[in-house]
């Protein structure tokens, strides 16, 4: 009897091997806490707010991946951890690249807020505006003005190369490429202008077309007159007249790399260059500015009118233009313009010694005795 109760009182050997099996559970649990907290305080900083306090804005240079932005992003104290964000975009497998150029980040904006804004959101736009009948050295100079682009442009573009227009662009884009693009819109516009040119006029190849474009745009800002102002040197140029035009006198004069500032001179006019088209049949041997789409298109389809002359209506540029058949309405023309502008200045005379007259008034009245 006591034998019995003493075997029952002898404690069981333990399996090693369940031991084992437990120790390897527990740890597994674990890790899986582990994991589970990792995740969710990954997510909990993916997701959350990020700790901007006001709207930023973010660069993305050229060329930068998840990890880099990640790491940029973090320095900036955009978000909190940059790893996180690339692990977040990795996990959710985002297929878009990374867009370069400067983004809008609002103010508590999440990572993944962020990350949808930098692969689905559009930059902020930034544009370079060539004005119609700027010279190449006026495009160069914005051009290198522009501190948002890098690189330097030390030569002129041909003069006639650019179109002037309003050109997009990245910050940090090279100079030299941004040109090359407003290079590339010309050539394009101008095989596209001169394929459907209309028949019979006196050029014969697309260059001469942006010379003569370069003359109408300089002789008229106003759109809907070009074709007639185009009209007037085809007509001269089918009779063999000089072309006339006072902006290629100026041109070579200034070069385009400033303006005139004051009216020409006989001796300018009589003066032989390449470019003085007063002493020069047809064409100069460059154009004299950069010519808008307008001027182009005006060249290859031309009014059809029998005008060899034209004068300013007014010295307001923005009247026009009055056109003649002939020398001797033409010549009644500038007459009239002569008569307007000697009135015009003699009005601008009257007002000087009309203000001249307001304050000596008032400084005789502060000087009476009171």
């Amino acid at each position: 009897m006591n034998d019995r109760k003493s075997r029952r009182a002898k404690p069981r050997r333990r399996n090693g091997f369940i031991d084992i099996l437990n120790g390897i559970l527990t740890l597994f649990v674990l890790g899986m806490l582990v994991v589970c907290g990792i995740v969710l305080y990954g997510a909990s900083q993916f997701y959350g707010d990020g700790p901007i306090s006001k709207e930023t804005v973010f660069r993305v240079e050229s060329g930068n991946g998840l990890g880099l932005t990640g790491q940029r992003l973090e320095a900036e104290g955009l978000i909190s951890n940059g790893m996180i964000f690339q692990i977040g975009g990795r996990v959710l497998d985002i297929k878009k690249p990374i867009k370069k150029g400067d983004f809008k980040i609002p103010a508590g904006a999440s990572m993944a807020d962020i990350l949808r804004e930098l692969t689905e959101g559009d930059p902020i736009r930034y544009a370079v505006t060539i004005p119609e009948g700027w010279t190449s050295w006026e495009v160069v100079q914005r051009l290198n003005a522009d501190a948002n682009l890098k690189g330097e442009i030390s030569t002129l573009p041909a003069e006639g190369s650019v179109l002037p227009g309003s050109y997009d662009y990245v910050p940090g884009d090279d100079r030299k490429d941004v040109l090359g693009v407003m290079q590339k819109a010309m050539t394009d516009a101008v095989a596209e202008v001169w394929a459907s040119r209309a028949p019979d006029l006196p050029i014969d190849t697309p260059e001469e077309m942006v010379v003569l474009a370069s003359i109408v745009e300089k002789e008229t800002g106003i759109s809907t007159e070009r074709p007639e102002v185009a009209a007037v040197f085809v007509n001269r140029l089918k009779q063999s007249m000089r072309l006339q035009s006072d902006p290629t006198i100026i041109y070579g004069i200034t070069k385009g790399e400033s303006k005139l500032g004051r009216g020409l001179k006989r001796s300018e006019i009589e003066q032989q260059t390449p470019f003085n088209t007063y002493q020069i049949d047809g064409l100069p041997p460059t154009p004299i500015a950069n010519p808008g789409i307008d001027a182009i298109k005006a060249v290859a389809h031309p009014d059809s009118h029998d005008y060899l002359y034209f004068v300013a209506a007014t010295a307001n540029p923005s009247d026009g233009h009055i056109f003649a058949t002939n020398y001797k309405d033409h010549r009644a023309n500038v007459a009239k313009l002569r008569a307007i502008e000697r009135e015009a200045a003699k009005n601008a005379e009257a007002d000087v010694e009309a203000a001249k007259d307001a304050i000596e008034a008032d400084q005789a009245g502060e000087a009476a005795p009171q």
